[in-house]
């Protein structure tokens, strides 16, 4: 007669016969996959269940499951969760925010640097967080990168290293990833070998790159990008490195359509001489890419806008970060048939009536407006907006930008714009505190 005993110690594993064991381990089996069932045993969640659970967790919370058990461990390192990795590097005498932890890091290059796809590096104003940053890039000898992103949260401090030391961390990832299709290496030295670099390995897949304030690139270093990089979409700059060659090189037959173009128009002192883009160039480049957004943020004094909106240009979304003149934005309304979004820091005290009404009446495709210290009479921002009609989505108005007339005052104007707008509207406040 068997005892109680002796059945305790086969479901224990106590029995030796191959029988006994089958039907312990079937045993064990269903016990999990009722546990499963009734929610109770979370350490048998599937990798794949694990792996999406931890998918939404935050990195400080991941890495506490791993804690728990030795396959949340294993599921912590799976090569999908480390693809997309910030690393934030801010030294404590210089930075509020939270920094990457050493071991972490470590830990990545050790195990995870042939995971890494999509990298971005977050640094303070320190020199010790860009030194921090480059360190980290020589060694990702093993990565094959897709996008890689180069943040300077404050001033550039990657421009205070020395270019050769920025150089050859940035050459280790340009050579070893051959796979690059989103670079941002703003406020940075990368020069016109290390972007040759960059096109030799990378030309076939880059697609976007975003690369202003690089004072050690050159016009002839950005047409090599543009004559090899044939899959190029999106392009940030500064004016400098623009010329009629290198909108020719993105309007060629081999080049897809160019989806965003972005200038920063920067001066660096007062007086500075501009050259001037061909309007033949841009003509090559509309009729190639008949859809591309032409970006422009200005910010010059106002006896530098000499070279600028002279003839037809093809500008969508245009910002003035310094005062403009009446002149200027006169102009505007003349040349810049295509734009959609027009944003004024400053003008003065002369009233902007006129050019309003006239860049109402030509760019019929406007639908956001911006104006900060300005001066419009009420009468003609109820015509502008009567002009542009529900079309416009964003309209941002300081209420010191509106002068009161013989027409409409303060308290009812907002009636007025808001019946031509088809929607309910309010003038900006300025802040009481």
């Amino acid at each position: 007669m068997e005892t109680r005993g002796q059945r305790n110690e086969q479901e224990d594993g106590g029995g030796t016969s191959a029988g006994s064991q089958e039907t312990l381990k079937r045993t064990r089996k269903q016990r999990r996959e009722k546990d499963l069932e009734e929610g109770s045993s979370w350490e048998c969640l599937p990798q794949e269940i694990l792996l999406q659970i931890f998918q939404y967790l935050p990195l400080l919370d991941r890495a506490y499951a791993s804690q728990v058990c030795r396959g949340w461990n294993q599921a912590f390192h799976m090569p999908e969760l480390w693809r997309c990795f910030e690393f934030e590097l801010n030294q404590p005498a210089s930075s509020y925010l939270k920094a990457t932890h050493p071991d972490l890091i470590k830990q990545i290059i050790k195990r995870h640097s042939n995971h890494l796809q999509y990298v971005s590096f977050k640094v303070d104003s320190s020199r010790e967080s860009a030194e921090a940053a480059c360190d980290i890039l020589s060694q990702l000898v093993n990565c094959s990168l897709k996008t890689l992103g180069l943040i300077s949260t404050a001033r550039p401090s990657f421009m205070e290293l020395p270019k050769s030391h920025f150089i050859s961390a940035l050459t280790v990832v340009f050579v070893n990833s051959k796979s690059l299709s989103s670079l941002k290496i703003d406020d940075t030295p990368v020069d016109d070998p290390s972007l040759k670099v960059l096109v030799a390995n990378n030309s076939d897949t880059l697609k976007l790159l975003k690369m202003s304030s690089c004072p050690h690139v050159s016009p002839a270093g950005i047409l090599c990008v543009a004559d090899q990089c044939h899959g190029l979409r999106e392009l940030a700059l500064n004016y400098h490195l623009l010329s009629d060659e290198l909108l020719i090189a993105l309007s060629s037959e081999k080049h897809v359509h160019l989806e965003h173009l972005r200038i920063d128009v920067v001066s660096e002192n007062p007086g500075q001489q501009f050259h001037t883009i061909k309007k033949s160039s841009w003509d090559a480049m509309v009729r190639h890419s008949p859809k591309f957004n032409l970006v422009m943020y200005f910010f010059l004094y106002e006896d530098e806008f000499g070279p600028f909106f002279r003839d037809e240009i093809p500008v969508t979304h245009l910002y003035f970060g310094r005062s403009v003149s009446k002149d200027v934005l006169g102009r505007v309304g003349l040349t810049c048939p295509r734009l959609v979004e027009l944003v004024v820091c400053a003008n003065g005290l002369r009233p902007l009536d006129e050019e309003l009404i006239r860049i109402a009446q030509r760019c019929t495709q406007l639908s956001a407006i911006g104006l900060g210290e300005c001066e419009v009479s009420c009468s003609a921002f109820v015509e502008f907006v009567k002009m542009c009609g529900d079309r416009l989505t964003q309209l941002s108005i300081m209420e010191e930008v509106l002068v009161p007339d013989h027409r409409y005052g303060l308290d009812d104007i907002h009636w007025e714009v808001s019946k031509h707008l088809g929607r309910v509207w309010f003038p900006d406040m300025m802040p009481t505190w």
